[in-house]
């Protein structure tokens, strides 16, 4: 499994980057293995390690971990994480301070060619062809532009700045496809209006309506933006999770989930614990498996994993056209 994406997915990226988004300090990874703080945004596993494990693969260990020593072939050929805390499909989110989704393609453009060389064209194809690649960008995009209040002062309407993003995308999902991908599980933007940081920017502590009508927007852009290139590619299978969906539900019903708190994060200071994220000064709750929220911004462990068992398992109107494992059978 190949991965592209952002914190949801990033597995250790940004340990080896000069940059403020890390993950390697407590109370991260508290019940990870070890609890280790691993680079991972989260009290454990996240959406990666999930994913991997629903398709029986260890987890794609990150880029920039890989020793330069390393038998290549063989680490490439199991997989790759290219995912970093902050990254966006735009260049200039987060700029300086992540792998951007096209640095993230020009590190898997290198493996390409390393596997091209070693195996040919033929083997290196046949290989990519049945793996999965999995996506998770685009919530910094949207949570940067609600951030700048760039809809106060017109830059662009909220639909024109979905329709910037959903171009871009489509220039970088092309250039993987072209670089060997067949198999793709784009996975979603959550309804970003209620995680906590934005929750407690509201006098009220509700969810931020405008960003929660970003998600959508931009996931019913991805999703046709997916069916075009299908129509278009032929050869292109895909798998799409409606996380903005599938998580108000978690929201909405919680009791029917096994959560009880579905505002605060479990670590952090202040109101909602969203005052300030979860550092090592930072309290956090002793029972993580009934909050929805780890930190201001991510899902805890157990949140991840039952996104993960509904894109992997589920159907409509959360997984479509096919969920993760039709795909990872064709």
């Amino acid at each position: 499994m190949y991965v592209f994406g952002d914190s949801l997915a990033d597995v250790g990226n940004n340990n080896h980057l000069e940059t403020l988004l890390k993950a390697d300090f407590p109370h991260n990874g508290i019940d990870y293995p070890g609890r280790k703080a691993t680079g991972r945004f989260s009290n454990g596993n996240n959406s990666a390690d999930f994913l991997a494990e629903k398709l029986g693969v260890p987890s794609s260990p990150p880029y920039l971990s890989i020793p330069s020593k390393s038998n290549k072939t063989y680490v490439y050929m199991n997989g790759v994480n290219f995912a970093s805390g902050g990254a966006g499909i735009l260049d200039s989110t987060n700029s300086g301070q992540c792998l951007t989704l096209n640095k993230q393609i020009d590190y898997y453009s290198t493996i390409y060619g390393a596997l091209v060389q070693q195996l040919g064209s033929a083997r290196a194809q046949e290989h990519l062809s049945k793996s999965i690649f999995a996506v998770i960008i685009g919530s910094n995009d949207l949570l940067n532009y609600v951030k700048s209040g760039s809809s106060k002062n017109l830059k662009s309407t909220p639909q024109q700045f979905v329709d910037s993003l959903v171009s871009s995308l489509q220039g970088q999902l092309k250039r993987i496809y072209n670089l060997g991908a067949r198999k793709f599980a784009f996975i979603g933007t959550g309804p970003i209006g209620c995680c906590p940081s934005l929750r407690h920017q509201n006098k009220t502590g509700d969810c931020n309506v405008e960003a929660n009508y970003l998600s959508v927007l931009y996931n019913k852009g991805a999703a046709t933006l997916l069916q075009e290139l299908k129509s278009q590619l032929g050869d292109m299978s895909y798998s799409f999770f409606d996380t903005s969906s599938a998580l108000l539900q978690y929201i909405q019903k919680p009791a029917s989930y096994g959560f009880t708190e579905v505002k605060a994060a479990c670590c952090g200071l202040g109101d909602l614990n969203a005052k300030i994220a979860c550092i090592p000064i930072s309290t956090y709750c002793s029972n993580r498996k009934d909050h929805i929220f780890w930190d201001f911004y991510h899902p805890t462990e157990a949140t991840a994993e039952m996104l993960v068992s509904s894109a992997f398992d589920g159907g409509q109107p959360y997984a479509y056209p096919i969920n993760i494992r039709q795909l990872s059978a064709l």
